[in-house]
């Protein structure tokens, strides 16, 4: 039996942002073939959660608890909890991801 995989309030509106940027300055067709990608690395993290890597910028701090996963340029962070993968963060890797880490994850 599969991991459950639950996206956030936040990382939900992450996936709506960048749909409707790719809709707006690309196309609809663009936008639906990211979203669908997207998608299947959920998929995946159902059944192989384990598979993603330590975020550098966090293993670097010693912080292990969360993962990536990438469909480029895109980074998916997520973390395990008991059999539930909860995705935490999707943006862009070309944007400062050590301050949206930060900001999203750490702070309390």
């Amino acid at each position: 039996m599969g991991f459950k995989v639950y996206l956030t309030r936040d990382a939900a509106s992450d996936l709506k942002e960048i749909y409707d940027y790719i809709r707006e300055h690309d196309s609809s067709r663009k936008a639906d073939h990211v979203l669908k990608q997207v998608q299947k690395n959920f998929s995946a993290l159902s059944e192989f959660p384990n598979r993603g890597s330590y975020p550098h910028e966090l293993s670097r701090l010693g912080i292990k608890e969360y993962r990536e996963v990438l469909f480029k340029p895109y980074r998916i962070i997520y973390r395990i909890m008991d059999k539930n993968v909860y995705i935490l963060l999707i943006a862009d890797g070309r944007r400062d991801m050590q301050s949206l880490l930060e900001r999203r994850l750490l702070e309390t």
